[in-house]
């Protein structure tokens, strides 16, 4: 009985959250929001026709009733053509204009066809109402996103595409006094986002565009992927609705009491409307950063025999290491062996729940600098078989040269019988140069992993953020066109997610533009004159953090997905998927581990792949794809129809390249005749930190520029905001004061 009156009690508690009380002025508000919004309403919307993907793009519209900043918080869809049966131009409902005449850009309403299918190039069937949507998260280096139209890109898998623009860190605007103001403070990158979902989500009800409300999956690349990882985490958690509500999004409103009103009327009825995800498939996600710092400092500190620039880096690095050993075994992380897929026990069974820790033993874990335990035993597993899995993969190799031990191009005959085994020597020996092995459907880019601080090796793409040389992209990839010849005219390099989303303000800072160091330079800090200077610099700036903003909230603690992954209030989504490159240099692997662990934990479906070879936002490689996983979830939770991964085509006739391009691994990996491959944890953080560095590896990461939301300058030091350096440098002083800038 007590059970069913707390239950009771629980229900009517929540009552208030969902619905807009009558006498509350939150109604007047909501039914002008939800007019403005409705885009019907709009006389000014306009379809485009692209004949080329048989797809419809809506013209970009305003998501909200009080933008701040109009052209970063506008939204565009783009719809398969077979969903449509044209546009109504006059507003009788009937269709005016069809694709059959290529009828260029034209105003009117959308006439959906509901009757109609598409059959994905994985076998999904979806319809107008059951399609799943894409949302694109932008926020390159957690900047600001211009509004860009949609991209055609999954058309023809029959999915729903979303581009939207954000505010990000270096945003401001001018009052009508003239002031300026600051607007890029976390969470307005991602308020903007949730804003166009709802907007999306309101029209998809109201019967204006088609798609589910159901199943939508974020995805994103680098600060975008930071984005989209953090879109599903926080998925209808009511920290986030007071950002909403300042900007007239809809379906998100305050009532009288303080409560929240999160309903939407259709037809006369009050309908829920979410600003969650379903699904999400992040690249590089530079997330969490609450644990940048101590986590990348603990990969370092891993190699005994990494060089730091300096001996104040050096000493950071393992006082930081300490941190987080203490900070993980804080967590009471478990991870249970039938989810995470690995027998951490070693009873050859995967029946055990095994508590992940860190300990320090000097002798014991000498090749380690002293670390040890289950936790980094699940990492050296994780990091083990996703090398396995390239491995175990290159049968989907597209256009790769290969080469014999002296260098020497295979040919022709000699490739094609290749077998998985030799194709895995030669992969570990780095006697090949890759062709097409991704899809440019796939994921949000292809650059290269940029050298320490941002100068890439062999002419490929700058570090995330860092200086592109010779005019070449940097960041987290190359623009990239869709598979319909679509390709997007904006100005800048941080191609998110398959060319959707726009950052053409992107102006992410660099180890000597406002940080707290300068490029590989023995200088820790080109605008601190002392230590204390910089130590009072970080009290000032934390202290004000964690006053709290204009809501009472902290911005770092809302960036936390591991703060709402499984928390009560949050809509947990069903899957998530995180893609880095395993000498990813922006973030560390064990951040991506953590958010593993914990949705796992929280019962969703939680993948990471860390590919080998890869830096910062690789694309998907060798037969991967953003569409076939999300046929796969599809087929796994919602439709019973299941997704098999295409078979390769396995290469017949070699490349073309003249030299061989990969990475020999043959120092740190192992691997026997039957392509089997080990490696010990010291080797694997070897491999990591030779092509991950940054220009102070473990220090402050965070203010490396792009992982922060108030932007520096030339003359001016970005804000500090790790509590854990600043628990270091004040628990440290006397060691870490004496080695600054020596």
């Amino acid at each position: 009985m007590k059970k069913i009156i707390a239950f009771l009690l629980a229900v009517v508690l929540m009552i208030p959250s969902a619905l807009c009380l009558a006498e509350d002025a939150a109604v007047s508000d909501k039914e002008a929001i939800e007019y403005a919004l409705n885009l019907a309403n709009n006389p000014d919307q306009e379809w485009t026709y692209n004949s080329g993907a048989d797809a419809w793009v809506l013209s970009v519209v305003t998501a909200v009733t009080n933008p701040v900043i109009e052209n970063e918080e506008g939204v565009s869809v783009c719809v398969p053509g077979a969903y449509v049966t044209g546009i109504d131009t006059d507003g009788d409902g009937a269709a005016d204009i069809t694709a059959e005449n290529d009828p260029g850009s034209v105003k009117g309403r959308l006439v959906i066809d509901y009757e109609a299918t598409i059959t994905s190039t994985n076998g999904q069937t979806y319809t107008a109402s059951s399609a799943p949507v894409i949302l694109n998260t932008g926020a390159a280096g957690y900047g600001n996103s211009s509004n860009t139209a949609a991209a055609s890109t999954y058309a023809r898998e029959g999915y729903i595409n979303v581009a939207c623009g954000n505010r990000g860190k270096q945003d401001s605007y001018t009052a009508e006094s003239g002031e300026t103001v600051y607007t890029g403070d976390a969470p307005s990158c991602l308020a903007d986002q949730k804003a166009a979902a709802r907007y999306v989500k309101y029209n998809i009800l109201l019967g204006n565009l088609p798609g589910s409300v159901d199943y939508w999956v974020s995805t994103g690349g680098s600060g975008g992927g930071a984005h989209a990882a953090m879109f599903a985490a926080t998925s209808n958690n009511p920290d986030f609705y007071d950002y909403q509500i300042e900007v007239g999004a809809v379906g998100v409103y305050r009532n009288a009491d303080g409560s929240y009103c999160t309903t939407v009327t259709i037809n006369g009825e009050e309908t829920e409307l979410s600003d969650g995800a379903w699904g999400c498939v992040a690249y590089s996600a530079i997330t969490s950063l609450y644990e940048a710092d101590m986590a990348l400092a603990m990969e370092y500190t891993l190699n005994p025999d990494f060089s730091f620039n300096t001996d104040f880096q050096k000493a950071m690095a393992g006082f930081l290491s300490q941190e987080y050993m203490e900070y993980i075994n804080g967590q009471n992380l478990i991870a249970e062996e039938a989810k995470i897929g690995f027998d951490l026990d070693g009873d050859g069974e995967l029946n055990s729940t095994v508590a992940l820790t860190i300990e320090y033993d000097e002798e014991k874990y000498a090749d380690t600098n002293g670390y040890g335990g289950t936790y980094l035993n699940l990492y050296l597993a994780e990091l083990t078989e996703n090398l396995q899995w390239y491995a175990d993969s290159l049968d989907y190799a597209e256009g790769w040269t290969w080469f014999d031990a002296d260098g020497n191009a295979l040919p022709d005959e000699a490739v094609a019988g290749m077998t998985a085994a030799d194709k895995a020597q030669a992969f570990i020996e780095g006697r090949y140069a890759k062709g097409n092995s991704g899809s440019s459907m796939g994921g949000p880019g292809g650059g290269r992993m940029g050298g320490p601080g941002g100068t890439p090796p062999d002419g490929g793409n700058g570090g995330p953020g860092g200086t592109p040389p010779d005019g070449m992209g940097g960041g987290p990839g190359e623009r990239m066109p869709s598979e319909t010849g679509d390709s997007s005219e904006r100005g800048f390099d941080h191609a998110d997610a398959a060319a959707n989303s726009s950052g053409d303000e992107m102006d992410v800072g660099t180890p000597d533009a406002g940080t707290t160091q300068a490029v590989g330079s023995s200088t820790n800090s080109n605008n601190y004159s002392s230590y204390a200077e910089m130590l009072a610099s970080y009290e000032a700036d934390i202290a004000e953090i964690t006053a709290g903003d204009a809501y009472g909230k902290n911005i770092v603690n809302l960036y936390n997905p591991l703060n709402y992954i499984g928390a009560e209030g949050t809509a947990n989504p069903t899957w998530m998927r995180i893609v880095c490159g395993a000498k990813e240099g922006d973030i560390s692997m064990f951040n991506s581990l953590n958010i593993q662990v914990a949705a796992l934990n929280a019962g969703i479906d939680a993948a990471i792949e860390w590919q080998w070879d890869g830096g910062h936002v690789p694309s998907e490689i060798l037969g991967n794809s953003l569409p076939l996983w999300v046929d796969m979830m599809y087929g796994e939770y919602v439709s019973g129809v299941e997704t098999v991964k295409p078979a390769a085509e396995v290469q017949s006739v070699n490349g073309t390249a003249e030299s061989a391009s990969g990475t020999d691994l043959s120092d740190w990996v192992s691997i026997n005749d039957e392509g089997k491959v080990s490696f010990t944890l010291a080797a694997g953080m070897a491999y990591r930190t030779k092509g991950a560095s940054k220009a102070v590896p473990g220090f402050d990461v965070i203010d490396y520029g792009q992982e922060d939301y108030v932007f520096g300058d030339s003359d001016t030091n970005a804000r500090h905001w790790s509590v854990w350096v600043l628990k270091t440098l004040q628990e440290n002083r006397d060691t870490l004061e004496s080695l600054f800038n020596q």
